[in-house]
């Protein structure tokens, strides 16, 4: 039943795509797939796992903040396990400048980008301009970082009566769809250009 809705929001995203430019179709395929994503039933767990590499994932009942993030572009046809991990090997005293036994040593394609300051250092080093002030606007498909402990992304959906956007993120109880963002943290936020 879950996957018949993701195919009924694929065929919908098909109709709708043809009329739109490169950028707003992959933001709509993102908004698709988090929103998809707050339908499954997955349990918080961050435990290290090995898994496949490149394209590997947790099992699909499992996950953390960052696996909506790693999900939803794999869903778009980028992997940032593998993005993540080939920068992690060129550059690996700027992710970890002080590695500890069990954090860090070396490169880890099972763990690295599942880890929210990687993920940020990963933005920062290859897609400096996608860094917004924090004036700057919130737009569909920006991912939003509460400081260096969690992650999620904007949807095309807005909160009812604002001009506001509703995030997906994972922080304890699966992925959820809510209005976060204009509370009392200051986020930071990128936008990627496609």
């Amino acid at each position: 039943m879950k996957n018949i809705l993701l195919i009924v929001m694929i065929g919908m995203a098909l109709t709708v795509s043809s009329q739109m430019t490169v950028q707003e179709k992959k933001v709509w395929e993102l908004s698709v797939h988090l929103i998809w994503q707050t339908s499954q039933d997955v349990t918080y767990d961050g435990s290290y796992r090995i898994i496949d590499y490149p394209n590997g994932d947790v099992p699909a009942n499992i996950g953390v903040c960052t696996d909506v993030i790693i999900r939803a572009y794999r869903f778009i046809g980028i992997d940032l396990q593998e993005l993540v991990h080939k920068s992690v090997k060129k550059n690996h005293k700027y992710y970890y400048p002080n590695p500890i036994p069990g954090y860090g040593m070396k490169p880890d394609s099972n763990i690295d980008h599942r880890r929210v300051i990687i993920l940020k250092k990963f933005l920062k080093l290859h897609h400096p301009d996608s860094e917004l002030s924090y004036t700057d606007s919130y737009l569909p498909g920006d991912i939003i970082f509460w400081d260096n402990w969690h992650i999620g992304m904007l949807t095309d959906k807005k909160v009812k009566g604002t001009d506001r956007y509703y995030c997906v993120h994972n922080m304890g109880s699966g992925p959820v769809i809510e209005d976060v963002y204009y509370d009392e943290y200051v986020l930071q936020h990128f936008r990627l250009k496609f």
